[in-house]
């Protein structure tokens, strides 16, 4: 079996930046067991199928470990592929996914992506994820990520992950967002998750669910910049719509090509 594949470099304007999707189009769905050894040939933070339906695209995401309820980047690069390779006169894409409904807007290069809200919550720190850490956070919430809160983008730069105690930490889908307020941006964040092969991930689309309503509460603004702060880096564009939040950004091609299924 023969398929078609798509690396997309999500969340910039220049390849070798931002966040590495692969994106694989499908006419029928492959055994989840397929789907997950694809994820993780390709060796990246996630893998995109979808399926072209009437009026609908239906997307799934898998890392190399587990199917996810939701991926940002993975969204974009899947949209980029569509607009660029599928649908050229595309301006919107509706996609149903694990997190229900979700609606990606085109214009001028950039895709907006219309995400749920995940307001985090007040909660305490376990003691785990304490010993992982270097720096101890001024806050600590929780939505299906933990979320921690810092001074400012210094001590976002300078953490540093124990993975003797932070590996044994189970979150599930979740994983853990690092912000505080950005020198250049609104706010900044890195993103981690025990036990994955890409601990740290590049740039996080859906971290920003739960970033972009505690920071518009904070700093009593509707519109922000962020930018994550990996290796890699990331910008992305957040606006806060109370249920809602968008968050647009670019993507790249790095390569296209083809897998083959024995």
């Amino acid at each position: 079996m023969k398929l078609p594949i798509y690396q997309i470099d999500a969340f910039t304007e220049n390849i070798f930046c931002g966040n590495p999707a692969c994106v694989v189009p499908l006419d029928n769905w492959l055994g989840d067991d397929i789907l997950l050894k694809i994820a993780q040939e390709n060796a990246v933070a996630e893998t995109a199928f979808f399926i072209k339906k009437k009026n609908y695209y239906h997307l799934r995401w898998f890392t190399p470990e587990i199917e996810m309820d939701l991926c940002g980047h993975a969204t974009l690069a899947t949209s980029y592929v569509i607009k660029n390779y599928i649908d050229l006169s595309c301006n919107k894409i509706h996609f149903r996914t694990l997190s229900g409904e979700l609606n990606v807007f085109i214009e001028n290069e950039f895709f907006t992506l219309d995400f749920p809200s995940r307001n985090p919550k007040k909660t305490t720190l376990p003691d785990l994820l304490k010993k992982s850490l270097n720096i101890l956070p001024q806050e600590i919430l929780k939505s299906r990520d933990f979320f921690l809160v810092y001074k400012n983008q210094k001590e976002i730069e300078d953490i540093i992950i124990n993975t003797q105690f932070f590996n044994k930490i189970k979150l599930g889908p979740g994983g853990v967002i690092f912000t505080a307020p950005g020198k250049n941006s609104d706010f900044v964040s890195r993103f981690f998750t025990p036990q994955a092969s890409i601990m740290e991930d590049p740039v996080t689309g859906s971290s920003h669910c739960s970033l972009i309503p505690y920071w518009s509460n904070i700093l009593n603004k509707k519109e922000m910049i962020a930018i994550q702060l990996s290796k890699r880096k990331g910008k992305l564009y957040c606006t806060n719509k109370k249920e809602r939040v968008l968050i647009k950004g670019k993507a790249k091609t790095y390569s296209v090509g083809n897998i083959w299924i024995a």
